[in-house]
């Protein structure tokens, strides 16, 4: 069986956790039932990364943006955008090909937009944000 990158880190984390609070078979939480356990700490590390991430997402576009408008076009994205940037997400945290394909895409976008004149790359990227904002 193949491990994924996360096996490899978590299992690192449960060594650095056993040097620290001795050897254990408890999943830590509130409750006595380790499934339960699992999905409160499932449900709290999904809600801390959305915040931290829509957070430095407004952060970077209030740098060009009034902080309003920075929250719509973070709060405005379609599904489409979510599931496929969730997909993309998944596939690059699942191996190393499948980071190399997204940092690949990645990389020829940022060229593709380099390639085009600079005004014209501006004023696509702004019009899509501005659309996204309205929504």
């Amino acid at each position: 069986m193949k491990k994924h990158i996360t096996d490899k880190a978590a299992g690192k984390f449960n060594k650095a956790a056993r040097k620290v609070n001795g050897p254990s078979n408890e999943i830590a939480g509130p409750s006595t039932n380790p499934s339960t356990n699992l999905i409160i700490n499932d449900i709290m590390l999904r809600s801390v990364g959305r915040l931290a991430r829509q957070t430095v997402e407004k952060g970077i576009l209030r740098r060009r943006y009034d902080p309003a408008k920075a929250k719509a076009i973070v709060e405005n994205r379609s599904l489409l955008h979510t599931l496929a940037a969730y997909g993309v997400t998944k596939l690059a945290t699942r191996s190393l090909p499948g980071a190399l394909v997204v940092g690949g895409g990645l990389l020829a976008k940022t060229l593709f937009d380099r390639s085009q004149s600079r005004r014209s790359s501006r004023r696509a990227g702004e019009k899509a944000l501005d659309k996204q904002s309205e929504e």
